[in-house]
């Protein structure tokens, strides 16, 4: 009798390309990094003015002389907590309103169809000119930040929890009702449940929109934190403090992107993967 030639199993292939493909993604990145950081010192130190465009070595020297001599304003470090503390709090608080209201108007169709309008005109506002507006009611300490921050995180997060309370499925609605369940159960055991993939995927970008709240509105007004920082550096002609600063925020949306990553991983681990991310991996 002839041997069979069995092949692997499909998981073990999957495994061994998810083991490599995290190198070569990385390498990809890195070396598209060092060329665009490379190129742009090139032509900064040949053909355009650094005085305007900076250049990654005066940025670098910029990063450097704040960590270590500090800022204008203090030690970066305050700087840097504070807006952490402006983000995080309009992040908290815009997040538990957009979840709680965009669920609830998503499961109550007529008060949804009656708040319609004035969340479009609500939403249509340039919120960003909001921040002067907050720092003349509130003042130039933490409340106008966070204010600033919950307005453009809470209809972030408002539209996807509305929509995903929208898209539970009915059926599986009307059999929790036939056997018994309260509106209260049916929303705590199935419309958040199902809404929970909607909700993290706008956090995502919710906190990023925070620290964009938090950092205009130093920048309109404030004694400390990283908008005060970029401010400065524009009204100084520092093209270079101008980039550090906008470096050292995006770590921090970086760095807030993965926890939340972490954190949602952890809360759905009940949700079965996705069909192609073997095919993507393979």
């Amino acid at each position: 009798m002839q041997a069979e030639t069995l092949a692997p199993p499909a998981e073990n292939i999957v495994s061994r390309t998810n083991r490599r493909t995290p190198w070569k993604l990385w390498t990809v990145r890195l070396a598209v990094v060092l060329v665009w950081l490379g190129s742009w010192e090139l032509t900064a130190t040949h053909w355009i003015d650094p005085f305007f465009y900076s250049k990654p070595s005066l940025i670098w020297d910029r990063l450097v002389d704040w960590f270590t001599a500090g800022t204008a304003f203090g030690s970066v470090w305050t700087q840097i907590v504070t807006t952490l503390q402006e983000a995080v709090f309009g992040f908290i608080i815009g997040a538990i309103a957009g979840v709680v209201l965009g669920i609830l108007l998503g499961r109550a169709r007529f008060a949804a169809d009656v708040a319609a309008p004035f969340i479009k005109a609500a939403n249509a506002v340039p919120r960003i000119v909001l921040a002067s507006l907050f720092v003349i009611w509130f003042g130039l300490g933490l409340t106008s930040k966070v204010a600033t921050a919950v307005v453009l995180v809470f209809f972030a997060v408002f539209f996807n929890a509305f929509q995903g309370a929208r898209e539970v499925d009915r059926n599986l609605v009307n059999n929790a009702r036939i056997l018994g369940a309260s509106r209260t159960q049916v929303l705590t055991s199935i419309v958040v449940p199902s809404a929970t993939s909607w909700i993290f995927a706008s956090l995502h970008a919710a906190f990023g929109f925070a620290l964009i709240g938090a950092v205009v509105g130093e920048y309109a007004g404030a004694d400390k934190g990283l908008g005060l920082l970029i401010a400065n550096a524009q009204g100084t002609f520092d093209a270079a403090g101008i980039y550090a600063g906008m470096i050292i925020t995006t770590v921090l949306a970086l760095l807030a992107e993965y926890l939340l990553t972490l954190l949602e991983n952890r809360l759905l681990r009940w949700r079965p993967p996705a069909l192609h991310e073997g095919a993507e991996n393979a």
